[in-house]
């Protein structure tokens, strides 16, 4: 994480080299290249703070799993020769298991998600590890899947430990911040518009969290 924020510290400076970051993931990240979802908001920010020389692009597709990130990881990231990849996935291995039967099993999850930063690596890229924030938004351990999204989370932290990746840590953010503004304990509605994919405040709070990891304050 200091690394991380070291090496991009000076990126404020006029002239500095452009740098390409990748938002790799889901129907999340799909729908933040869109006006007002994170990614956007990011943009935004960083026009604020007149950083220009920051490309933010979104490789998001809507049901997308760790393996189909493997799959169409050359075509959509290598291909485009980015600096920083950040690795949002997870949700839907965990969702699609039970909606589907399609989910993913976390010993396979582990494995592809490794392979997948090993040629990020090989590659020469950064890569930023993000655990899936929430599927239902109670804060009292009643969502149906907490559990289950909770082992994929530590997966996750554990993969970024052993292979000392900076986490930007989505699933414990959002239950801090839900612990404090779900008072009515409610389904969905507070970070989020069905329980899942993120709201107004939602993409605000990702955005904010994820520029932390690539700009000083």
């Amino acid at each position: 994480m200091i690394l991380l924020i070291l090496a991009l510290g000076l990126l404020s400076m006029q002239n500095a080299k452009p740098v390409k970051v990748i938002f790799f993931g889901d129907s999340i990240t799909e729908i933040g290249i869109q006006p007002g979802g994170y990614i956007d908001r990011m943009r935004q920010m960083l026009k604020a703070k007149n950083i220009s020389n920051l490309q933010l692009t979104g490789a998001g597709i809507s049901g997308n799993k760790v393996y189909d990130l493997y799959l169409r990881l050359e075509d959509d990231v290598l291909s485009q020769k980015p600096d920083w990849v950040f690795i949002y996935v997870g949700v839907n291995d965990v969702w699609h298991k039970k909606s589907f039967g399609t989910g993913t099993d976390p010993d396979k999850f582990e494995k592809f998600y490794v392979a997948i930063i090993r040629q990020l690596q090989a590659n020469g890229i950064q890569v930023v590890l993000c655990t899936p924030a929430v599927i239902g938004e109670k804060t009292d351990g009643k969502n149906e899947l907490d559990a289950d999204l909770n082992k994929f989370s530590q997966i996750i932290r554990h993969v970024s430990a052993k292979y000392g990746l900076p986490l930007c840590d989505l699933r414990r953010l959002f239950m801090d911040y839900l612990a404090q503004h779900n008072k009515e304990n409610k389904e969905k509605g507070i970070l989020t518009n069905d329980g899942v994919h993120l709201n107004d405040a939602g993409n605000q709070l990702v955005a904010e969290q994820m520029l932390k990891m690539i700009v000083q304050p």
